[in-house]
């Protein structure tokens, strides 16, 4: 009698049936993040009991796949991947190997979020918040992909995305009880630092109604149809209507004098910062970055120097956190006009010339305004 084959990693099929989907900034209505749609592998889809190794080497390689689906697309955008929520009872193993998986496609940790399914709901809370909290510490994002999820397990978890359901998304304009829904959700998000993010948006009445209840980026039909692909254009979102600038704040938007910035994880040594601004003597600030892209704080090279290369300097610093000589960034949304961007750093006297951050609606890092660049240009218009 023949004995049985051992268990094996699931074969890794030719290709694995995708869809791309543009998360939007419903302000300005620019593409933040590419969703990929895929269903799980077959026989990874059983209930909420242990993982066997098998099963996790058959989602990480579908994980691959989908990433190596979407280099295809030469975009740089985040990524946000469906992660089967089981995958949390999981050990440090997958974590590890999914990790190693996703850096050799070219892909860093913070680059990506895992969009958690709706049998979330079903799992133990220890599990979920332990196995978040194993995702985060690799540098992962997580998304809560069901708002069918107990507020104080959001707020305990504490998520990158929370996902509002179509089904309520779906009424936002025409209906005040799914208004209320929506407004409840964004305010428990924005309360515990978690972006609340609409799902299947599909007027633009949806969109304006959306925003009025604090929600800042969706998804769904209005953006794109399903054959949409990263780099296409997607639909155009409506004006809003007023609160974000001035009167007298027409002009290039802040966006159009960023240059790249200069970042360094929020733990970086002040010899790592040295470096960077010996190596470049043009480089006016260094932007230390929390594990979720959001400055936490900003160096400025003539302050930096003169505590690093006075006497004693660099023995009493270089071997410690340069958060130390960083100061509180002075942020601006990526909507905001020049003009008003430069009145809002005329506001601090003593840190008038200092750059500014530009972020996103994720409070995300994009970019540095040199104050000395919006001067020049602004002077000559």
């Amino acid at each position: 009698m023949t004995a049985p084959r051992a268990a094996g990693p699931a074969p890794r099929p030719d290709r694995t049936p995708f869809g791309f989907q543009p998360i939007v900034d419903l302000d300005s209505g620019a593409v933040v993040a590419v969703e990929i749609i895929s269903p799980a592998p077959a026989g990874t889809r059983g209930g909420p009991l242990e993982m066997p190794p098998e099963e996790m080497e058959a989602i990480a390689e579908w994980l691959l796949a989908l990433v190596r689906e979407s280099a295809g697309t030469e975009s740089l955008l985040p990524l946000v991947l469906p992660l089967p929520a089981r995958t949390l009872m999981a050990r440090n193993g997958f974590v590890d190997l999914v990790d190693g998986l996703l850096r050799r496609a070219g892909r860093r940790p913070r680059d990506i979020t895992f969009m958690l399914g709706s049998e979330l709901a079903d799992l133990p809370r220890k599990i979920v918040v332990s196995g978040v909290s194993r995702l985060r510490s690799a540098g992962f994002r997580c998304g809560f992909g069901t708002a069918m999820v107990r507020p104080d397990l959001v707020v305990e978890a504490t998520p990158f995305l929370m996902r509002i359901d179509p089904g309520v998304v779906s009424g936002v304009a025409a209906d005040h009880r799914h208004a209320t829904v929506v407004e409840g959700l964004a305010r428990i998000g924005r309360g515990s630092g978690v972006y609340a993010m609409a799902a299947g948006v599909d007027t633009a009445e949806d969109v304006v109604r959306l925003r009025r209840c604090g929600v800042k980026v969706g998804t769904g039909p209005f953006f794109a149809d399903p054959a949409w692909r990263p780099g296409e254009r997607v639909n155009p979102v409506p004006e809003p209507t007023a609160g974000h600038g001035q009167a007298g704040d027409d002009g290039p938007q802040v966006t159009e004098f960023m240059v790249p910035p200069v970042g360094f994880d929020s733990d970086a040594t002040t010899e790592q910062v040295l470096e960077a601004f010996t190596d470049d003597k043009a480089l006016n600030s260094a932007i230390l970055i929390d594990h979720r892209e959001r400055p936490v704080g900003v160096i400025d090279r003539t302050r930096f120097l003169l505590s690093v290369t006075g006497r004693y300097g660099h023995a009493l610093h270089a071997k410690r956190p340069a958060i130390r000589l960083g100061e509180s960034p002075r942020t601006v949304p990526a909507w905001m006009s020049a003009i008003a961007a430069l009145r809002i750093a005329g506001q601090d006297t003593e840190r008038v010339y200092d750059d500014l951050v530009v972020v996103n609606t994720y409070g995300q890092c994009l970019g540095v305004v040199r104050i000395s660049d919006l001067i020049q240009s602004l002077s000559r218009t």
